[in-house]
């Protein structure tokens, strides 16, 4: 389902606007694997007014109008004022207002529509009057699926109802109001531009769904990562065993302290396929074993990683368990930088008292002669000067020497 989601982004283009061009939607109930795709755009049932069950819920080749249009009679504001000189002005200004909303819906089925979307409200008077004519009409419409909408069905968001031609209107193969779960949905299908999707995720509960969505987005930037960099390497852990296995050969040449750090990064890297045993469930000592005799010894041992179905190892790269090569250097990358950037801090000035709330209260300035103050201000003066420390750097701090201290 991500797979079939970004590729169709791939093939028109559009994997910068991954994010806002395939769209999730969570239901909850029912089965995690009842979630299914929409190669177009899926949105929920909007609030709907009155003789909104009327209304025509299945197209086909149908002409889609959306609209950024207030289609509703507004009340005046409160400090609106209008000043009459007889009775019978009041009825043509409660007509005028009649008339410009009539006017507007006139507009919109008069271009050929069968389907209006807007972004602000269509009210009750506009939803009976495009029931009647046999339209089918949404508003308050989301933001993102207006723009979805627009980007699959070709249609142009139109400001005014005034001169809507052909050329704004979209279109798409079937349009059809469906139940999802306790939910109704807006789909629409066989749209003339296959950028957009819709993933609808179903599950147990709404912890278990955002659980669900987090993981498809970070499904999502892999899959788009490996379309990008166009090269992959085995998943598994085999790639870490590899290199792990090289970095041991090449600590055997170096002399000195730096065999020892060498070789704590080899050890390092088997952190990963050893994690992927104990979240299975295995033996991570006896699998670890076999891969690094595996890889050691064998020829054809490059690619061998965890077999978590079976406890066992696997040609990883065979069984279709894939990596992004740029992912996984990155990776590699980032933890060498983050880990020498920890080792590069000499030392660390802590206040163990400023964990207690009430520190601060039992503390007061008076309690410490301002002399003694002084000389632990003096000490870390003479201590950034390269001079001698006596230890005392003001109430309440001490002085921690780190490893390059």
């Amino acid at each position: 389902m991500i797979v079939d989601a970004v590729t169709s982004l791939a093939v028109h283009g559009g994997l910068d606007d991954l994010r806002s061009m395939i769209g999730i939607k969570k239901i909850p109930g029912g089965d995690v694997r009842q979630s299914f795709l929409v190669k177009g755009v899926a949105f929920k049932k909007t609030f709907s007014y009155a003789g909104f069950e009327q209304m025509t819920k299945k197209f086909s080749h149908p002409k889609i109008l959306l609209l950024n249009v207030e289609l509703e009679l507004k009340n005046e504001k409160e400090n609106a004022e209008v000043r009459i000189e007889d009775p019978g002005q009041y009825q043509s200004i409660v007509d005028a207002e009649w008339r410009v909303i009539y006017d507007k819906l006139d507009s919109c089925v008069d271009c050929g529509a069968n389907i209006v979307l807007s972004r602000l409200p269509i009210g009750d008077l506009a939803t009976q009057y495009f029931a009647d004519r046999g339209l089918f009409c949404a508003g308050r419409v989301e933001d993102g699926d207006m723009k979805r909408v627009a980007k699959a069905t070709g249609a142009t968001v139109q400001t005014s109802t005034n001169g809507i031609y052909d050329g704004v209107l979209g279109t798409c193969a079937d349009f059809e109001e469906t139940r999802v779960g306790d939910e109704r949905f807006n789909i629409f299908t066989g749209c003339p531009n296959g950028l957009t999707s819709t993933m609808v995720l179903r599950g147990g509960s709404e912890q278990f769904i955002a659980e669900s969505e987090r993981s498809i987005h970070d499904a999502m930037m892999v899959v788009k990562r490996s379309l990008t960099s166009r090269s992959i390497v085995a998943g598994g852990g085999a790639v870490e065993l590899e290199v792990a296995r090289h970095l041991r050969q090449y600590a055997l040449g170096i002399e000195g302290k730096g065999q020892l750090i060498v070789m704590a990064f080899a050890k390092a890297l088997e952190i990963v396929p050893r994690q992927l045993c104990d979240n299975a469930g295995f033996d991570s000592n006896d699998i670890l074993s076999a891969l690094r005799r595996k890889h050691a010894q064998d020829a054809d041992g490059l690619w061998y990683g965890v077999d978590i179905e079976r406890g066992d190892i696997i040609d990883t790269f065979a069984a279709g368990i894939w990596e992004p090569a740029d992912n996984k250097s990155f990776s590699l990358a980032s933890a060498a930088e983050a880990a020498g950037v920890i080792l590069s801090i000499d030392e660390t000035v802590i206040n163990p008292r400023s964990q207690d709330p009430g520190a601060v209260g039992a503390q007061g300035m008076g309690q410490k002669p301002m002399s003694n103050m002084m000389a632990g201000a003096m000490d870390t003066v003479n201590a950034q000067n390269g001079g001698s420390r006596t230890g005392n750097l003001g109430g309440g701090v001490s002085y921690m020497k780190g490893r390059g201290g």
